[in-house]
């Protein structure tokens, strides 16, 4: 079993900055990726950003420039850093693990960008 959990969320102003942050436990496979989903209600889930073992990262179009995915693989963690954020950046984001050939979700936390 794989635990994965986030933290960091809350309520932030637009144009301001969060970090997420998100730790695995247990059972855990070699790691082939980490990152970040998000849901916004009404919308599907969808991939934010995600890095590889080796570092190589992935950013949805919304979100470039705006965040950054960083990890310590040694401490089964990673970061999500998000800047400049918007009305629409608002959504319940999910850290994610896929390795030995299986996705591990965490259980979320609500990001909320209002004034």
């Amino acid at each position: 079993q794989v635990q994965l959990v986030e933290s960091g969320g809350g309520l932030v102003q637009p144009g301001g900055s969060l970090t997420l942050s998100c730790t695995a436990s247990g059972t855990i496979p070699s790691i082939d990726y980490m990152g970040w989903h998000r849901q916004a209600p009404g919308n599907q889930r969808e991939l934010v950003a995600r890095i590889s073992r080796r570092g190589n990262t992935y950013y949805a179009d919304s979100v470039k420039d705006r965040f950054t995915i960083s990890r310590e693989f040694g401490k089964n963690t990673v970061y999500l850093r998000m800047s400049s954020l918007k009305p629409e950046d608002t959504a319940v984001y999910y850290c994610t693990l896929t390795g030995g050939f299986r996705d591990y979700w965490g259980q979320g936390t609500q990001v909320t960008v209002s004034s």
